[in-house]
């Protein structure tokens, strides 16, 4: 029990003697006696081990300090019973008790969430202690599982009929805004500066700069956050909305693009990209890169890895 060496009992004040009930209590602890260098070893070990162990106790597991004398109890108790069979159920229920309020519920609640539906905790909760029992009164847990899917793929296709009109009402009012432009696919787009050096091809590499966004101002991607804040790709190597955006701009320009869905990600989730999402992005067109001419094997005594893409960009999926 190395912990339960260091921590406190604390001592019980004497009833009727007010000044020593109001004064902070003395910790307790064990007399030892270490023989040899191991033992020494051994304790400080132990004590150690708790280096930190309040900052995570009361940041992590929300442990209110008033009550460490309990903390401790339990933690001696839980020690000494560690190999009982009724202790370790027990225990494994306050853990799974902790998960279940912590992380199952919030998921739960999570799969409802921008719907008129709504988990409510007490119903969820004698709900999980049926499925514990395996009470199968209302819902055996197969059909109550099925049960749920059905409602959570109800949900999420509500939210995304929902995204999706927002989206595509969005788009329809940018098209009549000052200075944006339409491509017959349906690609909008403004000119914040126009370039005077080369367009791209399709197979051309290119260097930018960009930043991502959704139509509620989200920002889903950057590269000015990232060192270098340039990033280098093929033209047929990103979204359609990218490519043709890219061939319209000469080196130098700065473009904001209006990406609609089917020219994203479509129905598709992407990273924190909802399905159905229009993409706003600003995009700076530095240079159109020049593959560099093959060294010469026969003239060169050592080879130099040639340095990764970085996946940065809104890259096809």
């Amino acid at each position: 029990m190395a912990l339960c060496l260091v921590v406190a009992s604390m001592t019980t004040a004497q009833a009727g003697d007010k000044k020593k009930a109001n004064k902070k209590q003395t910790p307790a602890v064990e007399q030892l006696t270490l023989k040899t260098s191991q033992d020494t070893l051994s304790l400080a070990s132990g004590i150690a081990a708790t280096y930190g162990l309040d900052l995570y106790l009361q940041q992590q597991l929300k442990v209110d300090t008033a009550h460490m004398a309990d903390f401790e109890q339990a933690f001696e108790e839980a020690i000494k019973n560690r190999q009982d069979p009724k202790f370790r159920a027990r225990a494994a229920a306050y853990q799974i008790a902790e998960m279940t309020s912590e992380r199952i519920l919030p998921s739960a609640k999570n799969d409802f969430t921008g719907t008129k539906t709504q988990i409510d905790d007490s119903l969820f909760f004698k709900g999980f202690i049926r499925g514990i029992k395996k009470d199968s009164t209302l819902f055996s847990q197969q059909k109550a599982l099925t049960y749920m899917q059905a409602h959570v793929k109800a949900a999420k296709e509500e939210r995304d009929a929902e995204w999706k009109l927002k989206n595509t009402n969005w788009l329809a009012a940018n098209a009549k805004a000052d200075g944006v432009k339409t491509t017959a696919d349906g690609l909008q787009y403004k000119v914040i500066t126009m370039g005077t050096g080369a367009k791209p091809t399709a197979t051309d590499k290119v260097k930018v700069k960009y930043e991502g966004k959704d139509i509620e101002g989200n920002v889903f991607d950057s590269s000015y956050k990232r060192n270098p804040q340039t990033a280098e790709f093929r033209c047929d190597q990103v979204i359609k909305g990218w490519s043709e955006a890219l061939q319209l701009m000469p080196v130098g320009s700065k473009f904001e693009l209006y990406i609609p869905q089917e020219l994203g990600y479509g129905e598709r989730q992407a990273g924190r990209i909802k399905p159905f999402s229009t993409l706003i992005f600003t995009v700076e067109l530095d240079d159109i890169v020049k593959d560099e001419p093959k060294a010469d094997a026969s003239k060169t005594t050592t080879t130099t890895a040639k340095k990764p893409v970085r996946k940065t960009a809104p890259r096809k999926k």
